[in-house]
């Protein structure tokens, strides 16, 4: 009887566990109203978080995001900080898409910024930026001649350079600017998901002097449709997207990418609609956001569960700590409690 007891235990405790678990998260509303569009969300540690957007607006937090100091910084009243990149609570990168394209950097906490480049070329449009450590990052941006955009940085976003090989693209295809994250930067290499009329999944080998290209199981055709943000997890990459202008469309907004060998699943039981930013959290857990709502998964993309139908752009989890942000339009930013 003993044996038989430990057995069952041994089975209904990890499917309690795990029951516990998924019920438990919800997202509580910190701040709304302000007058920006936010896409750029770095999440530094439990205290300390970043946020850009429209309009020239970012805002820091200090205290776990129950108060926010908000600022539009003075001459970029136009500008679209679709990205940002915090080190600490003193140093941040921010990066504006549209013409001209910049790049500022401050390093006392936003009392000033910097302007480290400045492109007025319109054919300039940059999506996302990531960074391999403090010193070492770049910015993807859409195609120009049949090759996406690629700049990089080895001295802490002070220089930019055009990356002399960058990947190849193919006619109609195109990164989204939509949180921040259809690029990132892994273990040294780079990961690029596109959309447009062609949607694909492109990465790095040997320290970005090999390009991988992949087509991604993804709706594509229309400029409004494809792949727009990744996560990697453990062994797998979750990627999801849809198309924004029809939010609620479920097919092929979401997919399980393993490396070895290239291997794509598609979930079972599928996010809400239309996901623009997806985040890993840690073991099989990952969160995703976007115009249709917030959903989870903890089996490794399996299966998601809506937690929130309230429309947010980005998520994005501590670098170093277990905070889990969202923020949207109308400067929404928001809090994951699990």
């Amino acid at each position: 009887m003993k044996t038989r007891y430990h057995l069952i235990t041994s089975i209904l405790f990890p499917l309690l566990l795990l029951s516990s678990i998924t019920k438990s998260q919800s997202i509580v509303l910190l701040q709304q109203d302000k007058p920006t569009s936010i896409r750029g969300l770095s999440v530094v540690n439990d205290k300390t978080a970043w946020i850009s957007g429209s309009k020239g607006y970012i805002a820091i937090t200090n205290d776990g995001g129950k108060t926010w100091d908000w600022e539009q910084i003075k001459g970029y009243e136009k500008s679209e900080f679709r990205d940002i990149e915090a080190f600490s609570d003193k140093e941040a990168i921010i990066m504006s898409s549209g013409a001209p394209s910049l790049v500022l950097k401050t390093i006392d906490g936003g009392k000033s910024w910097q302007e480290k480049y400045r492109k007025t070329d319109t054919t300039y449009f940059f999506d996302a930026m990531d960074f391999a450590n403090e010193r070492h990052g770049y910015i993807l941006g859409d195609p120009i001649k049949d090759k996406f955009l690629l700049m990089e940085t080895k001295d802490g976003g002070e220089t930019w350079a055009n990356v002399s090989n960058p990947p190849i693209a193919l006619p109609g295809e195109a990164a989204f600017a939509a949180s921040g994250t259809c690029f990132r930067v892994y273990n040294g290499n780079l990961f690029i998901v596109s959309g447009g009329k062609n949607s694909r999944i492109i990465s790095t080998t040997n320290n970005v002097t090999e390009y991988n290209y992949v087509n991604l199981p993804m709706i594509h055709s229309k400029s409004s449709q494809g792949a727009f943000s990744l996560a990697a997890g453990k062994n797998k990459i979750i990627v999801v997207g849809g198309d924004y202008e029809n939010d609620k469309r479920t097919d092929s907004v979401a997919t399980i990418f393993t490396t070895h060998p290239p291997i794509f699943n598609n979930p079972t039981q599928v996010p809400s609609g239309f996901q623009s930013c997806v985040e890993y959290i840690k073991d099989d857990i990952f969160l995703s956001t976007g115009t249709s709502g917030s959903n989870i998964t903890t089996d490794g993309g399996r299966t998601w569960r809506q937690i929130d139908s309230t429309s947010f752009n980005v998520c994005g989890k501590a670098k170093h700590g277990k905070m889990i942000l969202l923020a949207g339009n109308g400067g929404k930013i928001a809090i994951l409690k699990m």
